[in-house]
């Protein structure tokens, strides 16, 4: 093999390729000398080329990027603060362990001008509305107690959060259950075991606070302000896994769930033309306050490290990785995700059951 040094140009296309080419031994003379003298003449070319060959590349440059639009920057920074100014609700709030408070928290971390924390229950709701004003003073926060499935009291805070800054930006609807409990296991109920009226409380609780978060959200994030130049919102309804597919809750449960996940997709297309976007978050096992009871028993027993094993990452979640979502899905960087069903699951939801080892 013979090696030949040189650069061959392309003219057409204004791309070289540089280095050492080896050229074989040839029976037809003719095609070697052709070769050589492709190649002689490229370097040739390069040559009278290097004094203004920078130029001609700005040039060349200039032509293709000439009928390009300025990009239109929507979003801020990824690195900087996503909800500067918004007034947001979450309900779903009392738990220390909740999704609910570390959404306050990265809520507030992020410039939102005022947020409402809410929950039927009280127990840790008034020391979440301390902490968040000490750790962030120039945030208001406003702890507020209401059942999440009554309509007066979705209306009431709404109203509230309308009359005292006159808009509306974000609605993160979170509160829930976990549905009928078989006393004797501390699992969920089978589905022959569950009374009609314990059915039903799942629904009206984990689906009919969604349904009121979105009725009454919606007509408020589409009242204009002079501190909000765009109408419109985000509505985010915390579904599950289990409203995905089955085998993640009971059927009560995975009923309430589903029925949310349909619910913001069907009620995204109803609030089209309003920019308000509605998603589903679907968090797989995550250890809350709603699933302390399996994390303290696997402590007990030593067997911590099995939670979450079914799916890719072999762990169950944090609160604070679910919060880092229901915060993208909240702000501008997600301006253009509407009507999905988000999950957070660590993967579990990305396959079908398989035996170990058979796929992977």
């Amino acid at each position: 093999m013979l090696p030949v040094c040189g650069i061959y140009v392309l003219l057409d296309s204004g791309l070289a390729f540089s280095g050492t080419i080896h050229v074989g031994e040839h029976k037809d003379v003719r095609k070697e000398k052709v070769t050589y003298t492709r190649i002689e003449a490229a370097s040739s070319y390069n040559t009278s080329m290097s004094s203004n060959g920078s130029r001609a590349a700005k040039d060349r440059l200039e032509q293709v990027t000439a009928h390009l639009q300025p990009l239109e920057t929507i979003a801020r920074s990824s690195a900087g603060k996503q909800l500067i100014g918004k007034v947001c609700i979450i309900t779903g709030c009392d738990s220390a362990l909740g999704i609910g408070r570390a959404s306050a928290h990265l809520f507030a971390a992020n410039g939102a001008k005022a947020i409402y924390i809410c929950d039927y229950a009280d127990t840790h709701l008034y020391s979440h509305e301390a902490e968040l004003r000490k750790l962030y003073p120039g945030v208001d926060v406003y702890a507020r107690k209401f059942d999440a499935a009554d309509e007066e009291g979705v209306r009431a805070i709404v109203g509230e959060a309308v009359m005292r800054y006159g808009h509306l930006d974000v609605f993160f609807a979170n509160a829930g259950v976990l549905g009928a409990k078989d006393m004797k296991t501390k699992g969920a109920k089978l589905v022959g075991d569950i009374e009609a009226g314990e059915f039903m409380e799942t629904l009206r609780v984990n689906t009919l606070s969604v349904f009121l978060a979105v009725k009454h959200a919606s007509k408020a994030m589409m009242f204009p302000h002079p501190d909000k130049p765009a109408l419109g919102g985000s509505i985010i309804a915390t579904a599950s896994v289990a409203g995905i597919r089955s085998g993640a809750g009971g059927s009560d449960y995975s009923a309430s769930k589903s029925a949310v996940i349909n619910l913001m997709q069907t009620s995204a297309y109803q609030l089209q033309g309003t920019s308000i976007r509605c998603n589903a978050l679907c968090p797989g096992l995550i250890e809350t306050g709603m699933t302390s009871i399996l994390y303290e028993a696997a402590r007990a027993k030593g067997v911590e490290q099995k939670i979450g094993q079914l799916n890719p990452l072999k762990r169950g979640g944090t609160a604070g990785e679910v919060a880092r979502t229901v915060l993208w899905l909240a702000g501008e960087g997600a301006g253009y995700v509407n009507a999905q069903a988000v999950a957070v699951d660590g993967g579990l939801s990305g396959s079908l059951p398989v035996m170990p080892g058979r796929f992977y």
